[in-house]
């Protein structure tokens, strides 16, 4: 005996709408992922245009051939000077800095679950600024020993922090208002050391806790290289494990994710790339700050934010330092647009968090 037609069609409609809700689930991952790669084509592709632009734009414009000879090795007269010498260090070390605060920045966002969990926010760059004033103007240092003392210092604040924060597991928001206290405490150091400086040494010293790419070259720009090539994979490897963290500890222990394991290499990783980055061009303000949201904000906040956080980096660098050049009638180092840019957005961000009652 047959079932009549519309029980037999009632018993099928289940397992035709699991099959359809299935599918859907599969369009919609297909589409965010489609979405992700555009995303990240058009971020790298805006890099490449901001990298040219700043190769050819000046007090000199140079065409897109002149440029290419220059950086082919062909000699062009004043372009093999202007571009090879001058434009392309600086424009290289801009795109390197801005990967690596753009990496280090989204790296403790992630892991800490929290967009106040910054470099510039927690302590680390202030550190790096401390040391650096205190070695060009109390020890006398210059160059690359500045750029050690401020290497160093920045682990060394990095470490603080994290031991301080430690108590049966690191706790963002422990962690947070702890980098805080160290960077009051460290900026202040700073602002009395500037307060005892000598006129030259207080120049020097304020060029570099600006942030600028003046003086760039290719030996400052190598050890940057040398970080991102070596920090950088660390973190990519430890993608998966980032993602289930920023979950949760329970959710994260439950996925048999080693928590603390990982926030040591992320923490190690990240602050080696921003140390490296500060070190070369002084605390840029707020890149680091700025290229997580950023990039959240028109990928999508599912997935992996490190390649787009790295290029977002990159872009504001390179923008930034071609408005500070020349679209604004005088020039200024690049941390002082980026300053501009930053400040507005950690206003809103505290007044948003104080009015959702701390939920970021």
């Amino acid at each position: 005996m047959t079932a009549p037609p519309a029980r037999a069609a009632a018993r099928g409609a289940p397992g035709r709408s699991a099959t359809e809700a299935v599918a859907r689930v599969a369009r919609v991952r297909r589409g965010r992922t489609r979405h992700r790669r555009l995303v990240i084509t058009v971020l790298a592709l805006l890099v490449a245009a901001a990298y040219a632009a700043s190769l050819m734009v000046g007090h000199t414009v140079y065409a897109p051939v002149d440029v290419l000879r220059v950086i082919l090795g062909q000699e062009v007269p004043g372009a093999s000077f202007t571009v090879g010498v001058l434009r392309l260090p600086r424009a290289s070390l801009a795109v390197l800095v801005g990967l690596c605060f753009g990496l280090g920045g989204v790296t403790f966002q992630t892991m800490l679950r929290n967009p106040l969990a910054s470099p510039d926010i927690i302590g680390i760059s202030s550190g790096a600024g401390a040391a650096a004033v205190f070695g060009i103007i109390v020890l006398g240092l210059d160059g690359a020993a500045v750029s050690l003392l401020a290497i160093v210092s920045g682990l060394v604040i990095a470490m603080l922090v994290y031991l301080l924060a430690y108590r049966h597991g690191t706790a963002g928001t422990r962690l947070i208002l702890i980098g805080i206290g160290l960077a009051a405490m460290l900026d202040s150091v700073t602002a009395y050391l500037l307060d005892r400086a000598p006129e030259w040494e207080l120049q020097e010293a304020m060029r570099w806790l600006t942030g600028s790419l003046n003086g760039a070259d290719w030996q400052t720009a190598l050890p940057v290289l040398l970080a991102l090539v070596t920090g950088g994979p660390a973190l990519v490897a430890q993608t998966r494990n980032l993602a289930a963290v920023h979950l949760g500890d329970d959710a994260a222990a439950a996925l048999g994710v080693r928590i603390e394991r990982t926030r040591v290499i992320a923490v190690v990783a990240a602050v080696g790339l921003v140390a490296f980055a500060t070190a070369a061009t002084g605390p840029i303000a707020f890149v680091a700050f700025l290229s997580g949201p950023i990039a959240a904000r028109i990928v999508g906040p599912r997935g992996s934010m490190l390649l787009p956080a790295a290029l977002v980096g990159a872009l504001l660098v390179l923008v930034a330092d071609l408005g500070a050049q020349w679209a604004l009638g005088t020039r200024f180092p690049v941390g002082v647009v980026t300053g501009v840019l930053g400040a507005p957005y950690l206003l809103y961000l505290i007044v948003r968090t104080n009015r959702t009652g701390g939920a970021l």
